[in-house]
């Protein structure tokens, strides 16, 4: 019984320590948009005739 507790934990251990950094080296979020209105666009005004 000990026997197999022992090698129950090394498991165990041994799957956290595989798990750890799967996904890569830590990056930085991006940064967030500051708060407040912005608008953008584009507006045309004019008359167009066909001859």
């Amino acid at each position: 019984m000990t026997q197999s507790l022992l090698l129950a934990v090394l498991a165990l251990m041994l799957a956290a320590l595989a798990a750890c950094g799967v996904d890569g080296a830590p990056t930085r979020p991006e940064p967030q948009p500051e708060p407040g209105l912005h608008v953008s666009g584009e507006a045309r005004i004019g008359v167009t005739t066909r001859l």
